[in-house]
C-alpha cells in the first residue's frame, strides 16, 4: 500500500512483532496504534490506516503474535491476555519512543476490550473502540446466547485441545488462533465481569480515565447492545459514549462486526472517527 512501511517492533519478552507504519505528509500531533480483533491480520486496517494518517495521524498497525507476520498460530504458552500486556504494548512504546506526539489507540473488539489491560495504557490522550463488547456469554438472547455457552463452555476450549490451536479459519472466522489464547478467551466468557473478573484487573479499568468512544453496530451480531454497554461498564473512570450506528443511517444495507473498516465508510464513518480523535 502506498505510504505504508514494514517495520518490526520487539515486545518486551523479545518476541518480534510485524508492524506497518503510516506516516502523514504533514503530521497533526497525534500518533495512533490500531489494536486488532482476535484472528485478524493487520491489512485488514490497512485502507483505515491509510485514510487516518491522510487527516495527518502518524499510524502503527501490527499483527499479534501467532497472527499474520508475527509468528505461527502453533505457538505454545500464548496467553489472549499477552496480545494486550506484551504486543499491544510494544506498540504504544514504539510510538511513544519515536513520535513525540499524543498517544492514541483505535481497537476492534478485543482491541477495544483490552485498552486498559495495556502498561503505559495511561498516556493515552483518547481510545476509539469498534465492535467491542463484554464477551460474557450471558449478554446474548436466544438461540445465539446458546451458541455462546457453546462456543465457550465446549468448541473453542475442546477443539483448541485437541488440535493445538483453534482452527478459524476453517470455520471462516479469521485466521487460526493459539490454543493458549483460545482457551483463555473461552474462559474470560464464562465470568460475569469478563476479562476484568478473570484477571482480577479491576483496579488497572478503574484507572483507566482516557476518553473513550464505542462504536455500536446495530445489525453486529457479535456485539449485541447488553454488550457494548456491558463493556462500557468495565471502564468507570474513563468519560465514555456509546455511538449506535445503524446500517441505513450511513447508505449501507449491512455494517456487522467488520464493516465499519470497508473503504465504503470513508465519507461517514471514518471522517466521523477521525474528527472525534482530532477533538482530543
Amino acid at each position: 500500500m502506498p505510504g505504508a512501511e514494514p517495520v518490526e517492533i520487539q515486545a518486551r519478552d523479545g518476541h518480534r512483532l510485524g508492524a506497518t507504519l503510516f506516516r502523514p505528509a504533514a503530521g497533526n500531533g497525534r500518533a495512533l496504534q490500531i489494536n486488532a480483533a482476535a484472528g485478524v491480520k493487520q491489512e485488514y486496517y490497512g485502507k483505515f490506516a491509510a485514510y487516518l494518517a491522510e487527516r495527518g495521524f502518524t499510524v502503527l498497525t501490527f499483527d499479534y503474535r501467532g497472527i499474520g507476520r508475527s509468528g505461527s498460530f502453533r505457538l505454545k504458552n500464548v496467553r489472549l491476555r499477552d496480545w494486550a500486556e506484551l504486543d499491544a504494548a510494544a506498540a504504544l512504546e514504539f510510538l511513544g519512543k519515536n513520535f513525540p506526539a499524543k498517544l492514541m489507540a483505535v481497537g476492534h473488539s478485543f482491541g477495544g476490550q483490552s485498552f486498559a489491560l495495556v502498561p503505559g495504557a495511561e498516556r493515552l490522550a483518547a481510545a476509539l473502540a469498534v465492535g467491542s463488547q463484554s464477551g460474557y456469554w450471558r449478554h446474548w438472547r436466544g438461540a445465539p446466547r446458546a451458541g455462546m455457552w457453546l462456543l465457550t463452555h465446549a468448541l473453542l476450549p475442546g477443539i483448541s485441545r485437541l488440535f493445538g490451536y483453534f482452527p478459524a479459519a476453517a470455520l471462516g472466522r479469521g485466521e487460526n488462533i493459539p490454543a493458549g489464547v483460545a482457551i483463555e478467551w473461552a474462559s474470560w466468557c464464562r465470568n460475569p465481569d469478563y476479562l476484568v473478573g478473570a484477571l482480577g484487573a479491576n483496579e488497572q479499568y478503574a484507572r483507566f480515565s482516557a476518553p473513550l468512544r464505542v462504536y455500536w453496530m446495530a445489525d453486529d451480531l457479535h456485539a449485541p447492545l447488553a454488550a457494548a454497554q456491558a463493556l462500557l461498564r468495565l471502564y468507570p473512570r474513563a468519560p465514555s459514549e456509546l455511538k449506535r450506528v445503524a446500517p441505513r443511517e450511513v447508505g449501507a444495507e449491512r455494517i456487522g462486526h467488520f464493516g465499519f473498516f470497508r473503504e465504503q465508510f470513508r465519507d461517514t464513518l471514518w471522517r466521523d472517527a477521525a474528527d472525534w480523535l482530532e477533538r482530543h
